[in-house]
């Protein structure tokens, strides 16, 4: 039998902040395909299941704007453990559902007591992409049929801990994941932006043409980070750059495995966005520091191995000075003034007169 709570003062206000994104969606002709989808939603799932996404404040996560939209929504599982949930995070590109699909992620770290892995966190994400799938059809809406897709794929994941921990066999792989994590950490300190190991059970591929490039590491008391930067000519490939990176058992593993921020043009439309991946305001930051920068066509990503001691201001320093390491590994500052070179111009923006 399922437990029913009160409401409270911010489950209250929360609704309240839901209903009146929802209000400004349907003020607007053009989300009207998105505003009818939430409401199909709500009456599906429940009102209470959709609430705005807001991982911290002032960064527009969850707001109307002309570029993404998104929510989350909150999946329970089928009987019989109606008692187990996951929270999807919904973003709605600003073409969606006329020609651009929605991308899922995966926001809870556990499902029941089972941290989730780097392989599931990727198979979510890659909802509309894979053949394992959901189909995107253009100006069909499909948001309810990925949630469905996501939550047939957790249950089954989470049915499959269950029996390997009815069978003992999951304490024994957990132990040596302790073990190995603590040989990679150890890596980590090495300082070098390179770490050596094994990858995660799936390791995902990159998306064809796609190279990666690792600025050197930055170590400040005990904690580590690594920038990385890559070359794109479609948001699409950002997934498939960030599911890459986080099926690497290493990656996955640390505090902040995938703070990020990019921009891409695409014919005449710049599309750009960015992800705190838990560590507040950092995507923000990143996304300033390319804008500043003028630099188009490229995705920046922050690792950051937490070492026990808060760095307070100083992470963002670290976290912006790990990524200008990643991009001037790849070139693509080197048409910036003041550069020692112009050579590359990959990534640099156009400038109209």
């Amino acid at each position: 039998m399922t437990r029913s709570r009160s409401p409270t003062n911010d489950d209250t206000k929360n609704a309240e902040e839901f209903q009146d994104f929802l209000s400004k969606l349907q003020e607007d002709p053009e989300k009207e395909p998105v505003s009818s989808e939430i409401e199909v939603l709500q009456s599906i799932y429940g009102d209470e299941a959709l609430r705005l996404f807001k991982p911290t404040e002032g960064n527009g996560f969850g707001k109307l704007d002309h570029v993404t939209t998104r929510y989350q929504v909150t999946l329970s599982f089928p009987p019989p453990h109606e008692d187990v949930s996951v929270k999807i995070l919904v973003s709605l590109p600003s073409t969606y559902p006329s020609s651009a699909p929605p991308q899922l992620q995966l926001l809870s770290r556990y499902i029941g007591a089972f941290g989730v892995d780097p392989a599931l966190f990727g198979t979510i994400i890659r909802t509309y992409i894979s053949v394992s799938g959901v189909q995107f059809v253009e100006d069909q809406p499909c948001v309810f049929d990925g949630l469905q897709n996501v939550l047939e794929t957790c249950a089954a994941w989470y049915e499959e801990r269950l029996n390997l921990e009815k069978a003992g066999q999951l304490v024994r792989e957990e132990q040596k994941e302790v073990a190995s994590s603590s040989s990679a950490l150890v890596r980590a300190g090495d300082g070098g932006g390179h770490f050596d190991g094994e990858e995660g059970p799936a390791s995902v591929e990159m998306p064809p043409g796609i190279e990666l490039h690792v600025g050197e590491a930055i170590q400040d008391r005990k904690s580590t980070f690594v920038g990385r930067a890559c070359q794109i000519s479609h948001p699409s490939q950002v997934s498939q750059v960030l599911s890459h990176l986080m099926s690497d058992k290493k990656i996955a593993r640390a505090a902040h495995p995938i703070i990020n921020a990019w921009r891409c043009q695409v014919g005449t439309l710049l599309h750009q966005d960015n992800d705190d991946d838990g560590e507040t305001a950092a995507g923000g930051r990143l996304a300033h520091l390319l804008h500043i920068l003028e630099v188009n066509n490229v995705l920046v990503i922050v690792t950051r191995y937490f070492g026990g001691i808060h760095l307070g201001p100083d992470r963002f320093k670290h976290i912006n000075q790990a990524a200008r390491n990643a991009l001037e590994v790849g070139g693509f500052l080197d048409a910036l003034p003041g550069s020692n070179t112009a050579k590359k111009t990959v990534g640099r923006s156009k400038k109209h007169g």
